[in-house]
């Protein structure tokens, strides 16, 4: 706010400057307007059935060709740390330690935002009142699009020497979560109350680990097509069951949307889609 003082009588000017300098010291200064809304990239996910899987649940030769795949399998092993009773989950957070083969680990914070009825801006805008916004470099924003709904989340992803483990080993649930509680973001951390993200971490165990297969190539818009092959424990405890996730990730809305339509169409013609959206962390959490 600017003050106008009036026009001071010689006797008293040294006063009046004095006084408005006081007052202005005092003033409440306008407020910094926040950072934009972050820009996402896009990754569209569309689950398949067994159908698409060879008799050594393996991606068909019908199915790699018809979507790009080219690349050879490479494994990876992960899980999520969350408490017994997923409290993280509740808020929104995931918290995943990944191993792929040859690499170090790799540490993810995650906090997701539901989009509804496709607004993407309204989630953006939702995000950026709780303080994600395309000011913070730390996240990567994306937009997760399944089948039938959308996600908008904001990573923060941290490594973690690999030293001493090979292939895709994954250490001791306690190790795993010292490092992952050493490591904790300052969103997180003060989630929902201040320490309250580093405490129920500090809370949590290791859901999992499941080891995937991932097969690469491109297809369409985009230069970065892959095909995932999951094992999980059955609902019931026993038993395996296989979630096969083809994904596309591009940097364009318009892309993305070619690639969904594109992808569904191909996939129904052929007998091999899956008709809604299996969300993997979820089903970790859930499962193990």
């Amino acid at each position: 706010m600017t003050f106008t003082p009036r026009a001071a009588r010689p006797a008293v000017a040294a006063s009046a400057v004095a006084l408005a300098a006081a007052v202005a010291l005092l003033a409440p200064t306008t407020p910094a307007y926040a950072a934009g809304n972050a820009v996402p990239s896009y990754e569209v996910k569309i689950n398949l059935t067994a159908a698409a899987l060879d008799a050594s649940h393996n991606p068909g030769a019908a199915v790699k060709s018809a979507f790009g795949i080219t690349g050879s399998a490479k494994t990876r092993s992960y899980g999520y740390y969350d408490t017994d009773a997923l409290a993280l989950d509740a808020q929104g957070w995931s918290v995943r330690l990944r191993h792929k083969d040859g690499s170090n680990f790799e540490e993810t914070y995650k906090k997701r935002f539901p989009v509804t009825g496709g607004d993407i801006n309204a989630a953006l805008t939702t995000a950026n009142a709780a303080g994600f916004d395309s000011g913070d470099t730390n996240y990567k924003a994306e937009v997760d699009w399944g089948y039938a709904k959308q996600t908008l989340s904001f990573s923060n992803e941290k490594s973690h020497s690999a030293k001493n483990y090979s292939g895709t080993t994954l250490p001791t649930d306690a190790t795993g979560r010292d490092w992952l509680v050493a490591d904790t973001p300052g969103k997180l951390a003060d989630w929902n109350g201040t320490g309250w993200g580093t405490t129920t971490l500090q809370g949590s165990r290791l859901h999992g680990g499941v080891t995937a297969k991932v097969y690469g190539g491109a297809w369409g818009a985009s230069d970065d097509a892959s095909i995932e092959v999951l094992p999980v424990v059955g609902a019931g405890g026993t038993g395996t069951e296989y979630v096969v996730e083809l994904s596309f990730k591009t940097a364009s809305y318009t892309d993305a949307a070619k690639l969904h339509t594109d992808a569904i169409a191909l996939a129904e013609a052929n007998g091999w889609l899956y008709h809604g959206d299996i969300l993997k962390t979820q089903l970790i959490l859930d499962r193990y």
